[in-house]
């Protein structure tokens, strides 16, 4: 999260505020597009326009909040994967979830991801904090000794990425069977 001043600490309430206010925009920008009005989205809040220009000045900013909350909770599920299920279960599950985040959300990821400049903070952020979570996940599986030692983090995005359009014109059980096709590829003989 990014605030004005680095140094300081958000408050409690103002936490909150900030919060509520990427979650309400999340929930606008996915049902309406991203040119909701921003006074529509603080009144869906229950937070004042103030309250949301002082947390985002521009369009821009909340645009990159959402962007990179949905990024981070994405990143975050591999790592809450891991803490839950052996290290190959997670890595079949996060790329399911992947796959599943792409479909569902591809309309309001490309519409976030095209809106952030490629070369800001925030892309790079977002950038950095998926990969590393698809390093640590590969990495958990090949030492658990499942999956195969020349997949990278990488792959498994683009892989995800690629089963996620794809699947967006098949139906589930294509899906499941493109997934499992490529899953019986990433794992040792």
């Amino acid at each position: 999260m990014v605030t004005a001043d680095p140094a300081r600490p958000m408050r409690a309430d103002a936490r909150r505020n900030y919060e509520r206010i990427v979650a309400v925009a999340k929930e606008a920008f996915t049902a309406d597009g991203v040119d909701v009005p921003a006074d529509d989205i603080a009144k869906r809040a229950g937070v004042g326009a103030g309250t949301l220009y002082r947390h985002f000045p521009t369009r821009d900013k909340l645009i990159e909040a959402v962007y990179r909350d949905e990024i981070d909770g994405l990143a975050q599920q591999a790592y809450d994967l891991l803490d839950e299920l052996p290290p190959g279960k997670a890595l079949e599950t996060w790329l399911a979830t992947h796959v599943i985040y792409v479909v569902e959300k591809h309309g309001l990821a490309m519409t976030l991801k095209a809106s952030v400049d490629a070369g800001s903070e925030v892309f790079g952020w977002c950038q950095a904090r998926l990969r590393a979570a698809a390093d640590t996940i590969v990495k958990a599986a090949q030492d658990e000794g499942v999956l195969r030692a020349d997949v990278a983090g990488v792959d498994i995005l683009r892989l995800g990425h690629g089963l996620g359009s794809a699947a967006s014109k098949a139906s589930e059980e294509d899906t499941k069977r493109l997934l499992t096709i490529v899953l019986d590829g990433l794992r040792v003989p």
